[in-house]
């Protein structure tokens, strides 16, 4: 078993609580504490009990599973804390020192910084099994006497108003005081009045006021909010109500919307890191962290009473919902969490996954619903019990995914026969600002995650998520089924071939781990990414460029009722090794297997086939219009979650695959692909969508435009790489433009300007059209006919988002 090597956020799945913790910052006498008016000390005392029950749960029998079988895991883990304490110069436990010898050398000394973290989250873990009930040392009075010694000595040793930061500035300013006023918290009535003000004293040295007074740095989004924890429990902890304040005013910045950089986007889009998709890790520290300070101070002298709150409450079924998906949070916003999986402790495994993922922001959704209005918790909590009701991969009641604050709320929720299970909200939706795009149908839910000069391909940092090289070159994931759930969570991405992500096209040219730069360096120089969407189905597109590559290549996705149409052109590259595209790669998990037919007849063996069609049982089909050479491979996989991410586990991890690839050879040039995806689909059915040569209709497959017509959806989508005529509309512009034709006479029609630089549009569609219903704003003409022309004005402002357009048909 390994020895961990935490990160900035790897304390999520150990910790009592949650990915945020709290912090301190002030100055506190003995005199201050003594002279509070009896009403004010009240309040703060009410404040220190609310965080408690927040950050403990309540309401949960300790003798009841999961309850009782996770306290006694948290008692066995504390004890192995308590047993190995010996505090000395440097460390509290010898295999967690934090004295840095050479603190100016990087990245020792983010190794050695990230040890403070470390033993105040093994403090916090202490304290937590001291009070909570159940752990086997509850209320236990030596226990007291040790987290008390441990206490004094970090502070004392290293964590004081005379020490100089070193190595990695979270690791003093977030990660330490967040579990150090944990535990102040907790500890609170066996604190003296000293210790309180060697408490704050070194919390203000590290985290001044100065840290929130400008909106910028790493002081925004997630970290804006850890901060304000901070502040605000460093006031709480002793009385200080400027500091409850400061923290209260400072959260307002991260509600408004943001155009560029980190926050939350009007499209529902979350950015971290400048360029970083992020509403599954650094967005559940967001909202775990919103929610706890708005529950926190609500109904107090300090209630947040910023308007703006709505946005971000707003957030909650416009950007985390998309993503959640049967109680897993999507993969492709999830940054590099993806890739700390098994973690190894000395003392247990911690498996993180989607579903753990997803499981933590349900329950901060359910602590944000305590501050929203009766209607928003209401929908809120149908939602949560949906998503959770839903989830046969990791039930919440295996305890698995949740620590026990979190998991009381939830099995409360569930039992609540008063609040009704929600079904997954269908439709489709674009993320622009993320390059992000969701696809929910009755059958399917789809989500594919692109990049561009404004969105890194992928990141990676730390020495964790170093081989998720091709995650932003059109990786398309889907779901399908009960069985699906664990796709991408079960061992998924220590064992898949990082070069083969489904859904993407890339050089087989041979990448060095965290190729491109740490921290979303990767970007490529392309701008045209994106698409457009009336709601139900979608045209998506991105010119993707290879990552430190030559090879570049066209790609479009239409999203339908049962199917995406994958359309791929000039794909050309130099490198001087092959080129795939990555129709699918399925996880059949550690002894799983699924018959893979190609032309109706069962394939076993590896190599080429000419396919028109394809179906992998209990997965998917898939037809290939006009035929294909389909490269199939049955392999078993072996990696390790280390092999990723250097804090993972070294413990092997085997896995087998069915991979279909489209092979365009050495050095490609124009090459082109063509398929329909079709997630759950019987063979039966497959096999009938190959016969049925009239249900697609290929417009265009070029680097001029790719464009498709469904006739019995009257759906036609296409995206315009260049001015041109395709089908019947002309576009005068490089846009993605869709139209539907419904049955009651009308049609939709949507256009976007991805690539954000259009400055006027003028659109024509060969189709007899008696009137405009609606238009927005930025068409300045319209004219209904034999053909509708639109006229639209400037369009390189409005961010890559859709413009709808109603009309009757003659």
């Amino acid at each position: 078993m390994t020895t961990t090597r935490w990160s900035r956020r790897g304390f999520l799945a150990t910790s009592g609580a949650t990915a945020l913790a709290l912090g301190l910052t002030g100055t506190v006498t003995a005199a201050t504490l003594s002279s509070q008016p009896a009403a004010a000390a009240d309040e703060f005392a009410a404040l220190r009990a609310k965080w408690r029950k927040l950050i403990l749960g309540e309401g949960f029998s300790p003798t009841a599973e999961p309850f009782k079988s996770k306290l006694a895991t948290l008692g066995t883990t504390a004890k192995r804390w308590l047993d190995s304490m010996a505090p000395a110069a440097g460390s509290v436990w010898p295999d967690a020192v934090y004295a840095d010898p050479e603190p100016d050398k990087d990245p020792e000394s983010y190794a050695f910084s990230g040890k403070i973290q470390e033993s105040y989250a093994r403090l916090r873990t202490m304290a937590e099994a001291y009070c909570q009930p159940g752990t086997g040392l509850t209320g236990d009075a030596a226990v007291k006497d040790k987290i008390l010694t441990a206490y004094d000595h970090l502070i004392k040793d290293v964590y004081n108003e005379n020490q100089a930061p070193y190595g990695n500035w979270y690791s003093w300013e977030i990660g330490a005081p967040q579990s150090l006023l944990d535990v102040a918290v907790l500890m609170h009535e066996h604190l003296s009045a000293e210790q309180i003000s060697a408490t704050v004293k070194a919390v203000d040295h590290f985290v001044p006021d100065s840290k929130v007074a400008k909106y910028t740095g790493t002081s925004t989004g997630a970290n804006r909010i850890d901060l304000c924890r901070v502040l605000a429990l460093r006031g709480i902890l002793d009385g200080t109500a400027a500091k409850v304040a400061l923290a209260r005013d400072a959260i307002s910045p991260t509600f408004p919307y943001v155009t560029t950089g980190d926050g939350l986007y009007a499209d529902g889009s979350l950015i971290q890191h400048t360029n970083v998709p992020y509403t599954g890790s650094y967005g559940a520290v967001l909202i775990d962290g919103t929610g706890k300070l708005l529950g926190l101070l609500g109904d107090s002298s300090w209630q947040v009473t910023d308007p703006k709150r709505q946005l971000f409450l707003d957030a909650v079924e416009a950007a985390y919902a998309p993503f959640l998906h049967d109680g897993l949070m999507m993969d492709g916003v999830s940054g590099r969490a993806i890739s700390r999986g098994l973690v190894a402790t000395d003392v247990l495994k911690i498996q993180q996954d989607d579903h753990l993922r997803g499981h933590a922001i349900i329950g901060s959704i359910l602590v944000l619903a305590q501050g929203a209005s009766d209607a928003e918790a209401a929908r809120w909590k149908g939602l949560a019990k949906g998503w959770l009701a839903r989830d046969r991969y990791a039930q919440v009641s295996s305890g698995r995914t949740l620590a026990v604050p979190a998991l009381s709320r939830a099995t409360a929720l569930l039992a609540d026969d008063s609040v009704k299970a929600a079904s997954e909200p269908l439709g489709h939706k674009v993320f622009p600002g993320m390059d992000r795009a969701v696809h929910r149908t009755k059958s399917f839910t789809a989500s594919v995650s692109m990049a561009s000069k404004r969105i890194t391909y992928y990141e990676n940092g730390n020495g964790e998520n170093v081989r998720a090289w091709h995650t932003g070159s059109g990786m398309l994931y889907w779901w399908a089924g009960d069985g699906n759930g664990g796709q991408y969570s079960d061992g998924f991405w220590p064992t898949v071939d990082p070069y083969r992500l489904p859904g993407t096209t890339a050089s087989l040219k041979k990448l060095a781990d965290g190729e491109g730069g740490i921290w979303g360096a990767a970007t490529p120089d392309s701008t045209w990414v994106g698409g457009t969407s009336d709601g139900t189905y979608a045209t998506i597109a991105q010119y993707l460029k290879g990552l430190s590559s030559t090879m570049e290549a066209r790609k479009s996705w239409f999203f339908l009722d049962d199917a995406v149409v994958c359309l791929g052109a000039g794909i050309t590259s130099a490198d001087g090794t092959g080129v795939e595209t990555v129709v699918d790669n399925r996880n059949l998990g550690k002894d799983g297997t699924a018959q893979l037919t190609v032309n109706g007849r069962v394939r076993e063996a590896n190599g080429t086939v000419d396919a028109k069609w394809a179906h992998l049982k209990g997965h998917a089909g898939y037809v290939f219009p006009g035929g294909t050479e389909l490269t199939t491979l049955r392999e078993e996989r072996t990696g390790t979650w280390k092999a990723i991410n250097g804090g993972g586990s070294d413990e092997e991890v085997k896995r087998r695959y069915v991979t279909l690839t489209a092979d365009h050879g050495k050095d490609p040039s124009d090459a082109a692909y063509s398929y329909i995806l079709m997630p759950g689909a019987s063979e039966l059915r497959t096999a009938a969508r190959a016969l049925d040569s009239g249900w697609l209709v290929t417009l265009a497959n070029s680097t001029k435009a790719q464009g498709v017509r469904v006739p019995s959806l009257g759906f036609t989508g296409v995206n315009f790489w260049e001015p041109g005529t395709v089908g019947k509309v002309s576009a005068d512009a490089p846009v993605s433009v869709q139209i539907v034709e419904k049955r009651d006479g009308t049609a939709v029609l949507t256009v976007s300007d991805p690539n954000r630089a259009v400055k006027g549009l003028k659109l024509v569609w060969k189709r007899p059209v008696k009137s405009v219903l609606s238009k927005p704003s930025s068409v300045t003409a319209a004219t209904p006919g034999s053909s509708l022309a639109l006229t639209f004005g400037d369009l390189s402002g409005s961010n890559g988002t859709t413009h709808k357009v109603t009309v009757r048909l003659s």
